[in-house]
């Protein structure tokens, strides 16, 4: 049986229902190849978004690049 899951908070969480008694003890095999060539999506990681109500932020593209227009000599 192969159950897709996501790795969340240090628990693995299946995508879909599983039908297992509670306690029931499994094996899980990585696959790293898979892993390493799908990038996670935006909307997974934790910043997506926090700026949204900051009005000195335009967009991420105009505050990295202004960032990168202040550090440099």
């Amino acid at each position: 049986m192969v159950i897709e899951a996501k790795y969340e908070n240090g628990v693995f969480k299946p995508l879909v229902e599983v039908k297992l008694e509670e306690g029931t003890t499994v094996e899980i095999h990585f696959n790293h190849e898979q892993s390493a060539r799908k990038a996670p999506s935006i909307r997974e990681l934790g910043f997506a978004g926090m700026w949204a109500d900051r009005e000195d932020i335009e967009d991420g593209v105009s505050y990295v690049n202004r960032l990168r227009d202040q550090s440099r000599p």
